[in-house]
């Protein structure tokens, strides 16, 4: 038995949902959507049982991260999609980087990096939670108190990796990690342009929407001022309207496509294109970065306290230096967490350019290293394509019906609309934190993306329901 077959058997020990024995309807998978975000919801409103209240609301200085591991403080969704992105990265650089040799091109090689995926998250969320209990996130708990937070945050994981597997079986729509990160950040806006908390230091409420009324009906013109730009970074004016030319902008680019002329020998030489999105990696770079960013810095968070207190070895402050205060840990310059850390606002920016440019340049050059890893390990590289459009009997008119004729066509757009598609999207992310846009910058661009992603999932199964005969020719 080879070692591919031996981690196969293995795998059938790990819990899992079974595929549906029929295709589900598209109503009855948007149902199992809808239920599986609903208990996301619910998830996220539930402490954890056994932590000191006053822990459950702090917030940290990189607590933006949160909003792509799609987590919520002191609640069950305290890992959120942490483990699963996490498990992601590792195999797609060592798969990607080929330190693994796996051939993803066979079921049986797909299958083995798919078991591979779910063993690590699964060992990933063991890690963090003790990560979060070591590291006192939650404050001093008897052994008794840590095995319980241990307890909750695991099976809570393990709860959202089978919701991912269960969407991704084929019960649901899309998967877990873009349902829960898109929950998200639509919740952070619907919250930053309608909360009525407040009135603040400042005079005005924490949204913008209530700010503004109160801001006009006093007359008050430092009020008004502070309605368009906030010192503080609350939701203004100025966030609002880079929030609408994002939305606006990143629609437009998401459906901007380049089209390669293609022939049909099994009907006859019929031509038409095939579109390659001009964005080709979607939002993946930025979903594999935060992710990145946000396992260092909770790492780093939770572990200097232990083995760095007061910032005394130069070594490891060359990694992490913090420091803490009572609104959470906050990153001092001259460390690696200090400078993947956004300037959070452009006056911040101004005051210390070299932040910006290695902040700007790390994250751009991460995204374009995670742009290329994916594009290898999902299957979109350029002698994956060739070999699905042989499969399907196309040919690029005017040269041969060969498989490696047709990559090295492909080759020369899809390696370019990798890196400039990365490269978009990095900028794109530093610029809109840079600007303090609602949601987030990273949020926004995630949130489009997935939104376009579902949009195009419902429309092609919506076609296939309306068309049986569609569906049948190209065998779903």
């Amino acid at each position: 038995m080879s070692l591919q077959d031996s981690l196969n058997s293995f795998f059938r020990i790990l819990p899992e949902v079974s595929r549906p024995a029929r295709k589900p309807s598209l109503s009855e998978r948007l149902l199992w959507t809808g239920v599986i975000l609903i208990i996301y919801f619910i998830m996220g409103q539930v402490p954890l049982y056994g932590i000191p209240r006053q822990t459950q609301g702090g917030i940290g200085a990189l607590e933006f991260l949160r909003i792509v591991m799609a987590s919520k403080r002191g609640t069950l969704i305290e890992l959120g999609i942490g483990p699963i992105v996490t498990a992601g990265i590792v195999w797609e650089l060592l798969v990607g980087s080929k330190l693994i040799n796996l051939d993803l091109t066979t079921p049986e090689g797909r299958k083995t990096f798919a078991g591979l995926q779910k063993l690590t998250a699964f060992l990933f969320a063991a890690i963090e939670a003790l990560a979060y209990i070591w590291g006192g996130v939650y404050g001093a708990l008897t052994q008794q108190q840590q095995i319980l937070v241990f307890i909750q945050l695991f099976i809570a994981s393990t709860f959202i990796i089978l919701m991912n597997d269960m969407l991704e079986k084929g019960w649901g729509i899309g998967s877990a990690v873009s349902l829960f990160i898109a929950a998200g950040v639509a919740q952070q806006i619907f919250w930053e342009l309608f909360s009525p908390i407040g009135p603040l230091a400042d005079g005005l409420y924490y949204g913008f929407f209530p700010s503004l009324v109160v801001a006009l009906a006093s007359g008050n013109s430092t009020l008004i001022m502070y309605a368009i730009s906030r010192p503080a970074g609350y939701p203004d004016l100025v966030g609002f309207l880079g929030m609408i030319a994002m939305l606006l902008v990143l629609t437009y680019m998401e459906s901007m496509k380049i089209l390669i002329p293609v022939s049909s020998t099994r009907f006859g030489g019929v031509k038409t294109r095939i579109p390659l999105k001009f964005l080709y990696v979607s939002v993946m770079p930025v979903i594999l970065v935060g992710a990145l960013y946000a396992n260092i810095a909770m790492f780093t968070q939770v572990l200097w306290p232990r083995v760095n207190p007061g910032n005394q070895n130069p070594w490891l402050n060359i990694i992490a230096k913090y420091n803490y205060t009572e609104y959470g840990p906050v990153p001092l310059p001259g460390s690696l967490v200090y400078y993947i850390s956004p300037p959070g606002s452009l006056a911040s920016a101004l005051h210390d350019p070299v932040h910006l440019v290695v902040y700007a340049l790390l994250y751009i050059g991460l995204a374009v290293l995670f742009g290329v890893a994916w594009i290898l390990t999902s299957g979109m590289d350029p002698e994956t394509q060739a070999e699905q459009l042989v499969e399907a009997q196309l040919q690029i008119p005017g040269f041969r019906k060969s498989e490696k004729v047709i990559a090295s066509m492909l080759r020369r757009y899809i390696w370019g609309l990798t890196i400039l598609s990365s490269i978009i999207i990095g900028v794109i992310a530093v610029l809109s934190d840079l600007l303090r846009v609602m949601g987030g910058g990273t949020g926004i661009l995630l949130l489009v993306g997935i939104i376009i992603q579902y949009y195009s999932i419902l429309a092609s199964e919506r076609a296939l329901e309306m068309y049986p005969s569609l569906a049948r020719l190209i065998g779903e």
